[in-house]
């Protein structure tokens, strides 16, 4: 039995998915003519109170697609020194827009209203870049699966109307935000302009995200998902899937949730191990001691069957997900405890 704890991306789906998708009515999505795709695209905006949405290949392409639309280049988007948006995107920020960062330096990926406010740059003193936009993570993948305040992202929120801000959230794992802290997509539709939700990490799904706003930025974002050669053919088969987790996956995370805080009280107890962050969702993230190669722990690990994800400088990572059942639990659990 192998253990594959290094990311929710790594699921497969469900027979009862599979079904889903095999019964799936397409078309050609290009011509907005395949009715799954459609379908799924109403029922997310519906869930978040927005007018539309745009099925998207990745989660990437679709934060970047808002980003271009929030933006000129030359513009500066303000996010998180950790975000997804500035670290794991391959540097689409400028090459796609044109647009720099500007890096809060905030807590496990979140910031504050005063950050925010601090961050942006006098649109009068042209010798600076123009700040154009606020973009938030949540969860916060760097900062372990953090979920944000909601009282603060409202804040955020504020901030951004008073200066005339687009405001963003890379939502790829909104999901656990909403299991853990008990709110709805509604109340994130009411803030930002823009959200992307991910539906191949904790909702098991193959492919698949989706970009929500209103009917004038889907629109735009129509064209740059063209540009970006995001357009697919018979996508409906992918957006059965997504429709199949939406309906039957979304609460389920909570399990995820426990598995993971229960494998966080576990590593606490070991003397190999310097920290582990805080966990709010399906992330551990862990320190080894400094006399630790987490290379050759990493390796150690590996020839017992468990795969996890070396962050660098003895810090690493674990995500629990939909095909970690309770019998892979409960072996990853004793592993740690007896051999580690």
């Amino acid at each position: 039995m192998r253990i594959n704890l290094i990311s929710d991306t790594v699921t497969k789906p469900t027979p009862q998915m599979l079904k889903a998708m095999f019964e799936a009515k397409v078309g050609d999505d290009v011509f907005k003519k395949d009715e799954s795709i459609n379908y799924l695209e109403q029922k997310v905006a519906e869930m978040f109170g927005k007018e539309a949405a745009l099925f998207f290949p990745s989660g990437t392409m679709a934060n970047q697609t808002a980003i271009k639309i929030h933006t000129n280049p030359g513009d500066q988007v303000i996010c998180d020194k950790d975000a997804h948006i500035y670290n794991y995107e391959g540097g689409g920020v400028s090459f796609n827009s044109g647009a720099s960062c500007k890096l809060i330096d905030g807590h496990r990926g979140m910031f504050t209203a005063e950050q925010a406010k601090a961050a942006i740059n006098p649109p009068d003193f042209y010798h600076s870049p123009l700040t154009s936009l606020i973009a938030l993570e949540n969860t916060a993948n760097r900062g372990g699966g953090a979920c944000w305040d909601f009282d603060e992202i409202e804040k955020i929120h504020t901030v951004a109307r008073e200066h005339e801000l687009g405001f963003h959230l890379d939502g790829a794992r909104l999901w656990n935000a909403l299991v853990e802290k008990g709110e709805t997509p509604e109340q994130y539709g009411k803030l930002f302009d823009t959200i992307s939700v991910c539906l191949s990490k904790g909702l098991g799904c193959p492919v698949g995200s989706i970009l929500i706003a209103d009917e004038e930025t889907i629109y735009k974002a129509l064209r740059i998902r063209k540009i970006l050669g995001g357009g697919m053919r018979q996508a409906g088969y992918l957006a059965a899937a997504g429709t199949y987790a939406l309906d039957n996956h979304i609460t389920r995370l909570a399990a995820d949730h426990a598995k993971a805080k229960e494998i966080g009280q576990t590593l606490e107890k070991l003397a190999i191990i310097k920290k582990v962050e805080p966990i709010d969702t399906n992330i551990i993230i862990f320190y080894l001691q400094d006399d630790i190669d987490e290379q050759s722990f990493l390796k150690k690990l590996e020839a017992l069957g468990i795969d996890l994800i070396g962050m660098g400088s003895g810090k690493l990572r674990i995500v629990t997900h939909l095909d970690y059942t309770s019998e892979m639990h409960q072996a990853f659990l004793k592993v740690i405890q007896n051999v580690l």
